[in-house]
């Protein structure tokens, strides 16, 4: 397998600033949390000699999508030849380096990814830097350094077979981690009898406001997820959206408790079902992806108490009607759920109805690489990059590819990050 080059580019394409509308992207799924957001007058043709504003070189590798605020767009890199975990502010009108700081030393401790993959999360006053090696560090926006921890040396060695690349979410006041690991030692790592657990911060502080331990039925590496807390209001309630260990769960914001439970897609207990793509909801409806060309399957929305019995609407056929994910979180854009399988031959984009599972269109991406960015919706279109780096623009109401963008640089094959949307750019 090859690996990542070293150098990366962080690039922002646009027209004329004519009629753009200004947002943010403070987080890995953007503004709503599901991949969408209402900008307007985004290009739908760009290549690497054409609408390019500004490019930046970074010090390495990293799978982190760009999150962008105000004047801000702030990064998470690695520096594998120093050994190195950086954060870093890039001006978002010039590129130019705003502030950087080393994080932590270290790189990876597999060849598929590193320890730079979550994405950072801001609210506009604080911004807050996770690594796979536990390290989790606060700043400022203008980059005063806060506070900072290390979530390995507080809690205990995380027990995963690969890397662990959870996003924290920062909502409403709370920073949020979720651990979901394996209750036994992986390659020596972790501890026997350990536990999953989802933790609450002060995110001006880092005080530990509170640590809920969540317990889960599946077996060996199906305890392990790689999804981000995903927050979601339904009926007036209010939730944090955690998916893994064969099971969906619902909590309260403000103490952790588990509100809601549903489960299984994994009735045999498969022991390798590790869970990467993040919930995401809209319509009424919590949509939970199974790995391994599984369904994908719908949960009817303000769930109580244990509602494993009762609680799903409807479920895809996984491999023979091509709506599954193994990797890519779906987006929810214009009131229908947009699937993408990016593994194997055919690198399916579904677009479905939430309250039925009805299939409105499926497009086959026809692209060699593998896809493990999750798309983005914006402006009547939806973007996603695969592992060259090839950004691919596609038609929201139709699923017609527009225009295929070739932005990575010779023998790229491990591009994972997703594209965020702000103030009329990509």
């Amino acid at each position: 397998m090859k690996t990542v080059k070293t150098m990366l580019l962080a690039v922002a394409l646009g027209l004329s600033l004519a009629g753009v509308q200004a947002g943010e992207w403070g987080n890995w799924r953007g503004p709503n949390h599901n991949g969408s957001t209402e900008e307007k007058d985004l290009p739908a043709k760009f290549s690497k000699t054409q609408g390019v504003i500004w490019s930046a070189p970074m010090p390495g590798p990293s799978a982190a999508t760009p999150i962008v605020f105000g004047d801000h767009v702030f990064v998470s890199s690695s520096n594998p030849e120093e050994q190195q975990l950086m954060a870093s502010s890039h001006d978002r009108k010039t590129g130019a380096l705003r502030w950087k700081h080393v994080v932590a030393h270290g790189h990876n401790k597999d060849n598929r990814s590193n320890y730079a993959a979550p994405s950072p999360v801001t609210d506009g006053q604080i911004v807050s830097f996770f690594y796979g090696n536990g390290a989790l560090a606060t700043y400022t926006l203008d980059g005063e350094k806060l506070w900072s921890k290390n979530i390995e040396k507080e809690h205990g060695q995380f027990a995963y077979q690969w890397t662990p690349s959870s996003s924290p979410l920062l909502h409403d006041g709370t920073l949020y981690m979720q651990v979901l690991q394996r209750n036994t030692k992986v390659r020596g790592r972790g501890r026997d009898n350990g536990q999953s657990y989802i933790l609450g911060f002060d995110p001006k502080t880092g005080e530990q406001l509170w640590k809920v331990y969540r317990s889960a039925k599946a077996k060996a590496e199906s305890l392990e997820a790689y999804s981000t807390p995903v927050p979601f209001t339904h009926g007036g309630r209010e939730e944090i959206l955690i998916s893994g260990g064969d099971c969906m769960t619902g909590h309260d914001p403000k103490t952790g408790r588990e509100l809601w439970r549903w489960g299984t897609w994994n009735p045999t207990r498969i022991g390798h079902w590790r869970l990467v793509p993040s919930p995401v909801a809209g319509g009424g409806v919590v949509l939970a992806c199974a790995p391994k060309r599984a369904p994908v399957y719908a949960l009817k929305a303000g769930a109580e108490g244990d509602v494993s019995s009762r609680g799903m609407l409807w479920h895809s056929e996984g491999s023979r009607d091509g709506v599954s994910s193994d990797v890519c979180t779906p987006l929810f854009y214009q009131g229908s759920f947009f699937v993408l399988y990016g593994e194997g031959r055919d690198k399916m984009l579904s677009c479905v109805e939430p309250k039925t599972g009805k299939i409105k269109w499926a497009s086959d991406l026809e692209s060699r690489p593998l896809f493990r960015g999750s798309p983005t919706g914006a402006d009547g279109k939806i973007y996603v990059q695969n592992h060259a780096g090839t950004v691919h623009v596609i038609d929201a109401k139709s699923g017609r590819v527009l225009h295929r963008a070739a932005m990575g640089e010779a023998g790229d094959d491990q591009t994972r990050a997703s594209i965020a949307v702000a103030h009329g750019r990509l």
